[in-house]
């Protein structure tokens, strides 16, 4: 038995899925409260229990998650039963991906979205497992590639030494970790020289280029200097479509129903992945035509007159992509950008950066942090903390009167951003105006 202690962890539940499917018996642990990373879970019927020490059984191999330690009574029991053995998430998953020809997906931004554009295109070219943030995991027995998603936080991507990677671009965060860029910059240097055989960045980022490699590096880019360049770019309300030259030799012509510039990078890095595994230009094209993304990014639903995005941006410069693929993909549309900061860190570190990219909206909502948004030493601010820098923006809780002001505007896309469950309140306003404009 495989038993997770936080299961509806996002990286958690993708692996308990993982080895659910390869035909491990699971089961897991988590708060009561409904997120959205069960529904897998739920899926396959892997049970979720409250905590309790008393689920820790003799013979059990425990995955605790990363948010946890011994002040939780299932940790504690696991860590002091001897016939228990123990793993942390980090080191569990470092082990499985040695198994394959693996990839690890990193970066600031676009982790989630590449690793399941990835996924999308290996996953018919031969056998491949997968682990994405979103909570998906999809496993196949005898897989030749196992691609992961590879967070920095907290150098827990340290832990993993893949075939190839992946960095779309590196960009200050998690500051209750990272002190400085200097720092920041050293792990993802760190990571990359783990790589086995071939890291794949980002060559017009501003770090990137710069660190020091020890392993083979491919960059790839809209700037001449790079190994895989794009040439001749359209970006429009009809997608993408684009170049891709590689080692100056024209590698082939793509067009994609993906929006923004950000998604002409992703689709650069997983082309690259592409070329070094031998695969077929057209078949890149026709795999990379269909993919429609992956959970809470930039997912839409349209409903009347009016569009609804749901995204997980937190970070002011994913907030800046989001609404500008916005303005290329619905250029007819004003956008309303609804936004609720998750750590109390990043939003006082930001604050300023979060209202400017706010500001690139036409009506720019802020949401109050969410109750269980966790407190940080040496930390007490609130929403106000960023809008004092956009005075135009109107503060809201996630309550009927937002709901109210925000049903104001109508033939409008909305956009509802944050890493926390603020789709919630996406669901109201939808409930809300459909009743209405029913009467």
């Amino acid at each position: 038995m495989y038993y997770f202690i936080g299961i509806k962890g996002s990286g958690m539940a993708s692996l308990a899925t993982i080895l659910f499917d390869l035909g491990y018996e699971v089961a897991g642990s988590d708060i009561d409260k409904y997120i959205f990373i069960e529904d897998e879970l739920r899926k396959r019927n892997i049970p979720i229990y409250s905590f309790c020490k008393d689920n820790i059984k003799d013979g059990y191999h425990v995955v605790i998650g990363n948010a946890f330690d011994e002040s939780n009574e299932e940790v504690k029991a696991a860590k002091n039963n001897p016939h228990v053995i123990t793993h942390t998430y980090y080191d569990f998953l470092g082990e499985l991906m040695e198994k394959y020809i693996s990839i690890g997906i990193a970066g600031t931004h676009g982790k989630t979205t590449t690793t399941g554009m990835a996924y999308h295109l290996f996953k018919d070219f031969d056998k491949t497992s997968v682990l994405i943030g979103d909570g998906t995991g999809h496993a196949v027995k005898d897989s030749k590639y196992f691609i992961a998603e590879t967070c920095e936080y907290q150098d827990h991507f340290l832990h993993y030494y893949p075939t190839y990677a992946v960095i779309n671009n590196i960009e200050l965060d998690h500051v209750d970790y990272f002190k400085s860029m200097e720092q920041y910059t050293r792990s993802f240097e760190k990571f990359a020289n783990q790589v086995k055989d071939t890291v794949v960045v980002w060559g017009d980022d501003p770090y990137l280029p710069k660190l020091n490699y020890t392993t083979r590096v491919l960059k790839f880019g809209v700037k001449g200097h790079n190994d895989i360049v794009a040439k001749n770019i359209i970006n429009n309300d009809y997608g993408l479509s684009f170049d891709v030259y590689i080692h100056k030799e024209l590698f082939g012509h793509f067009a994609l129903p993906f929006y923004g510039m950000h998604m002409l990078y992703n689709s650069l890095a997983v082309i690259t992945l592409g070329y070094l595994e031998g695969m077929r230009v057209d078949y890149i094209q026709e795999r990379l035509s269909t993919f429609e993304g992956v959970k809470r990014r930039y997912t839409v639903k349209s409903v009347g007159d009016d569009i609804y995005v749901d995204d997980y941006a937190h970070h002011p410069t994913a907030i800046k992509f989001v609404i500008e693929a916005t303005r290329s993909r619905y250029p007819g549309k004003k956008v309303v950008a609804v936004f609720q900061p998750d750590r109390f860190s990043r939003g006082l570190r930001f604050a300023k950066e979060f209202a400017e990219s706010m500001d690139l909206s036409d009506y720019p909502f802020l949401v109050h942090f969410p109750e269980n948004a966790k407190k940080e030493p040496g930390i007490d601010i609130d929403i106000h903390e960023i809008g004092q820098y956009i005075p135009r923006a109107k503060i809201i809780h996630e309550d009927e009167n937002a709901v109210k002001m925000l049903a104001e505007y109508e033939n409008v896309v909305y956009l509802f951003m944050s890493s926390k469950d603020i789709y919630k309140l996406e669901n109201m306003l939808i409930d809300y105006k459909t009743s209405h404009e029913a009467v």
